[in-house]
């Protein structure tokens, strides 16, 4: 799909069909930027997608950090974040790593309240379990931030593969 196709499209459900996904089960994101059409670029989209979640109530944006599976698990899944989390290994844990990576998102989620978020494209588990590890470091607010900016890089990876 392309920019043009996309700025054609004739309606908000139409706009939401197509990216409604893009942000995991929060398709609210893509009906309120279908409001800022038409879109000068894959950039200008990403941009104002992300400017959509950056100016909604902190409330809604806990809502889509929780939108998010927990990294490895293997129920609940969608299946683009299935394939996502596959493509770094994920699928591929030894018992003890599977163990590790369980242990360490529960104690993420009780601290935090949300599931740990990592933009998994071009990664491998290693860096995965290190930053998992890192990241159970951070202030409450360092961590929400950050999480925001993974969801973020999530969105540009998926759009980026289907524009054109």
């Amino acid at each position: 799909m392309t920019i043009a196709e996309i700025n054609a499209l004739e309606s908000a459900d139409r706009f939401v069909e197509e990216l409604g996904w893009v942000f995991e089960h929060s398709p609210w994101v893509a009906a309120r930027a279908w409001m800022q059409r038409p879109f000068a670029s894959l950039d200008d989209l990403c941009s104002k997608m992300t400017a959509v979640v950056d100016a909604t109530e902190r409330p809604d944006q806990l809502s889509l950090l929780r939108a998010h599976p927990d990294l490895g698990t293997r129920a609940a899944v969608s299946p683009v974040s299935l394939g996502e989390q596959a493509g770094a290994g994920l699928d591929r844990l030894t018992p003890h790593e599977y163990e590790k990576l369980l242990r360490m998102n529960a104690a993420y989620k009780e601290k935090f309240d949300f599931p740990f978020l990592y933009a998994v494209k071009g990664s491998n588990k290693f860096a995965i379990l290190e930053a998992l590890g890192r990241r159970l470091e951070s202030t409450p607010e360092e961590e929400f931030q950050e999480a925001l900016r993974q969801v973020y890089r999530i969105a540009r990876s998926r759009l980026e593969g289907i524009i054109t």
